[in-house]
């Protein structure tokens, strides 16, 4: 076995992202001989992380050597590669973020990435974001970060502002958008070559093209969202309602039942790469054409259960498991740290990145997700055309509003995070309903957040 790189999983334990991001280290052979550690301050998380990457890896055949630790400087000393998704009680807080600021009056269609409820989730995952990097900066100064914490332009943002730490945005939403453009097509997922830019979730396709015949597929895509199935008659959201009881089923329509990105497609012209629980979060009339749309937060704490069991028997049960068949994810992550370890170039779908004129209609350093190349150098943002109108709107108001959050949450200011959520347009206009929208979440939240 080569030697290969130190990998380290910061928030190994949780299930968005860590079976995943194991799967694709253990099916990369560039990375064969790595030192994959997994980490997590919750033991019990950790422990059962540590037996299912070790069920996968042996299924492989061992490619890694794997190892655990709840010890940040035993996890990061001599790290060449960081991938956090770390979070603090996650559904515990997105639940007070929703539901408290839509008692107040917010028109939230989701809470987590923008909306009032956004700018506590950002607050928090910033402090813990940034307490990951002092770590970093401590044990591993040289190590390469891959953050796929959300607000992921918020996070990104604070750690380019405040630390020395490399890094980039990592995000599955175009990954994700492209694979579900393709069953509308019917073709094959690699059958694509597509560009798409914006801030994340909320990215739009600039190019989806046949990858053998070149053909620009946009236009296309534009006349199927025109059909008449996607009207959603009244029975369509009553069946949808119906639907939402059951896990597997709810995260189907979220994926399909799509009437705010039908209406950005014919109102406008453009292809949303997400769905319609994350574009909706700029948009402050979402809610006035998604007025069905499944609460994100009730559909992904019962998902994050339910993946919670399946994971207790994988790791628990003698049936054997054909892990060996699982092929590497749409992920884009582990690809970067094999294009950099390797020097091989890779193209990236999307990154999150401080703007360098790469989105030419964009303020500069704001974070926004373009794609890219990446080799032994590091990371290549593409440039892309600027942004169309009315996008460009919003994204100017978003970047003010990742401003206002970075600065409350690296200087301890409160009067900037308030300022932020009377501004963002999903907010109530009543700037007393927004004070005491913020003296709720803010007294519930006191322990986690960095004022």
């Amino acid at each position: 076995m080569g030697q290969g790189p130190k990998i380290t999983m910061v928030g190994a334990g949780g299930m968005s992202f860590g079976p995943s991001m194991v799967n694709d280290v253990v099916n990369t052979p560039e990375l064969t001989g790595s030192h994959l550690v997994l980490h997590d301050i919750n033991e019990k998380r950790l422990q059962r992380a540590y037996v299912f990457a070790a069920k996968l890896n042996a299924a492989h055949g061992a490619p890694v050597v794997l190892d655990r630790t709840a010890d940040p400087a035993a996890a990061l000393d001599g790290a060449d590669f960081v991938l956090s998704s770390a979070e603090i009680g996650r559904f515990r807080y997105w639940h007070q973020d929703f539901e408290i600021s839509n008692r107040h009056g917010a028109s939230q269609i989701n809470g987590e990435n923008g909306g009032p409820g956004a700018v506590f989730h950002s607050l928090r995952s910033i402090k813990t974001t940034l307490g990951i990097c002092a770590n970093i900066e401590k044990y591993s100064p040289d190590a390469f970060l891959v953050n796929l914490s959300n607000p992921m332009s918020r996070v990104t943002l604070a750690i380019n502002r405040a630390t020395k730490v490399r890094n980039v945005g990592m995000c599955h939403e175009m990954p994700i958008g492209v694979y579900r453009l393709a069953l509308l097509l019917r073709k094959r997922f690699r059958d694509f070559e597509a560009k798409a830019s914006g801030i994340n979730h909320f990215t739009f396709f600039t190019e989806f093209r046949d990858r053998h015949t070149g053909e620009d597929l946009l236009p296309r895509i534009r006349d199927l969202f025109a059909s008449h199935i996607f009207d959603y008659p009244g029975p369509t959201s009553v069946l949808v309602k119906k639907l939402s009881r059951f896990v597997l089923l709810t995260a189907l329509a979220d994926q399909l039942y799509s009437p705010l990105v039908v209406h950005m497609v014919r109102e406008y012209g453009i292809v949303p790469c997400s769905v319609d629980s994350h574009i909706g979060e700029y948009l402050p009339f979402a809610l006035d054409v998604a007025v069905d749309h499944i609460a994100p937060v009730e559909f992904f704490d019962h998902l994050d259960r339910y993946v919670e069991r399946l994971a207790n028997w994988a790791i628990a049960t003698h049936v054997p498991i054909p892990f060996h068949l699982v092929g590497h994810s749409i992920e884009e992550v582990i690809p970067v740290i094999a294009a950099i370890w390797t020097g091989t170039p890779a193209r990236l779908m999307a990154v999150n990145v401080p703007n360098r004129g790469y989105l030419p209609n964009v303020a500069d350093g704001a974070i926004v997700e373009v794609g890219a190349t990446v080799d032994g150098d590091g990371i290549h943002p593409e440039t892309m055309p600027p942004v169309v109108d009315p996008i460009a709107g919003y994204i100017a108001t978003q970047v003010a509003l990742q401003d206002l959050i970075v600065e409350s949450a690296l200087t301890g200011d409160p009067d900037l995070a308030l300022q932020a959520l009377i501004e963002d347009p999903c907010s109530p206009t009543d700037e007393n309903a927004c004070r005491a929208m913020f003296d709720e979440l803010r007294a519930l939240q006191a322990t986690d957040l960095p004022f």
